[in-house]
């Protein structure tokens, strides 16, 4: 059986205030033909479909487009996709019973019965091949707030209690499979050890932890296919436990990563390959210079700038690169004369102070500001107003809040 591997697409996402719709149409197009040449009988999404939890009808209308064409072009295709941090679980799964006729199954929440007991069974997928039938299992767990998982008594309950649904679906999903089927996982999570992009990840850890442990990984599943992350990588050094990575850089601090889709052949029970597929560029993020310099000597590169002639939705995204002595008011002006008549766009220019260094507390820019998340903020408030860093129970009490539902929202 061959599966094919992918997460955190971001329908929907804008950089730096450009949308990005023709960049996510150019994978989706190479990821149907890719489905097609590969022979996948299988599609794994590890979540954050979309880039909000209130996507616009435009990035719905790309993914249902999507998915409609993928069952049409491989009639036997299954398609599994979970919910990430950035999605929302009710909206990605109001239209499954629509999506269940494209062989789509949608996990977007933690579901429970009258007794307050998890639905497990709603977590254990069966895989078919091309001839129709089960050659492998799924556990679909999706992106995880402090309310969905069970109750454990224990230092940790969030990190515990994600590592006991684990055991729970698999324990499932073993009295269901026969010999010769493997066991998948999916998930939407930090796993411990692992490499993040600053600029582009929402921070999801809960809690004192910092990361889920590979152990929550039973070495009965074969391969754990994982999302929320952005650089491929494995975890741990176990080929078996992968980000695949996303499709498009998210962020200039992004440019080179390898954005990939993983194809991954199983044999009976085990993983037999693990193959990278490199995603085509459609859209280039250039840094002038590569490291911030002097005013002159950037404008004097910004109108040495030579680029291929490409058509106007394909012109590449610029980040400028500034070191600066003094303040410069009319900066953006100057650039933008230098860059005049250059097929690009300028999305950010980074300013940096002369004589700064990581260490030396600086004003934050908008762009910083802009990167911040409620927690950093939390914790810097707390530290400036009483000369420390906030106590782990007051941490974990404000990163329950804010996962928790707004009333009245989709969030």
């Amino acid at each position: 059986m061959r599966l094919l591997h992918t997460s955190d697409w971001h329908l929907g996402q804008t950089l730096h205030n450009f949308e990005r719709s023709y960049e996510h149409q150019c994978f989706l197009d190479w990821l149907l033909d890719t489905l097609v040449t590969e022979q996948t009988d299988c599609l794994l999404i590890s979540g954050d479909i979309f880039d909000s939890a209130n996507p616009s009808a435009a990035s719905q209308k790309q993914l249902y487009t999507f998915l409609q064409q993928a069952k049409s072009r491989s009639p036997h295709l299954n398609i599994v996709i979970i919910a990430g941090n950035h999605d929302s679980p009710g909206r990605l799964e109001a239209p499954g019973p629509l999506l269940q006729m494209l062989d789509t199954a949608v996990v977007g929440h933690i579901s429970r019965n009258g007794q307050g007991e998890i639905n497990l069974d709603r977590l254990v997928l069966p895989l078919n091949d091309r001839k129709g039938d089960v050659a492998a299992w799924c556990i679909a767990i999706p992106f995880l707030r402090p309310g969905d998982v069970p109750r454990v008594e224990s230092d940790d309950p969030y990190m515990d209690g994600i590592a006991l649904l684990y055991q729970q679906a698999l324990q499932v999903a073993l009295c269901k499979r026969q010999p010769g089927q493997a066991i998948i996982a999916l998930g939407h999570c930090h796993m411990s050890g692992s490499a993040s992009s600053v600029d582009s990840e929402r921070r999801i850890v809960i809690g004192g932890s910092d990361a889920l442990s590979s152990n929550v990984f039973d070495p009965a599943i074969a391969y754990a296919a994982l999302g929320h992350l952005h650089l491929a990588q494995e975890v741990g050094k176990q080929p078996h436990l992968r980000y695949c990575g996303s499709p498009l850089p998210m962020s200039f601090s992004e440019i080179a990563y390898p954005h990939q889709v993983l194809r991954v052949d199983l044999e009976g029970e085990t993983v037999k390959e693990i193959v990278p597929l490199r995603v085509p560029r459609a859209v280039e993020l250039l840094r002038v210079p590569a490291q911030p310099g002097q005013v002159d000597d950037v404008l004097t590169a910004l109108r040495a700038l030579a680029l291929p002639e490409v058509p106007e939705q394909a012109w590449p995204y610029l980040e400028v690169r500034v070191l600066l002595e003094t303040p410069e008011p009319a900066l953006r002006s100057r650039i933008e004369a230098a860059l005049e008549g250059k097929q690009v766009r300028l999305a950010k220019i980074e300013m940096r102070q002369a004589g700064t260094s990581t260490g030396t507390a600086t004003p934050i820019s908008l762009d910083e500001l802009e990167r911040l998340q409620p927690a950093d903020i939390f914790e810097r408030l707390y530290q400036r107003k009483f000369d420390g860093a906030p106590p782990a129970d007051l941490v974990t009490a404000f990163a329950e809040l804010m996962a928790a539902p707004i009333e009245g929202s989709s969030r």
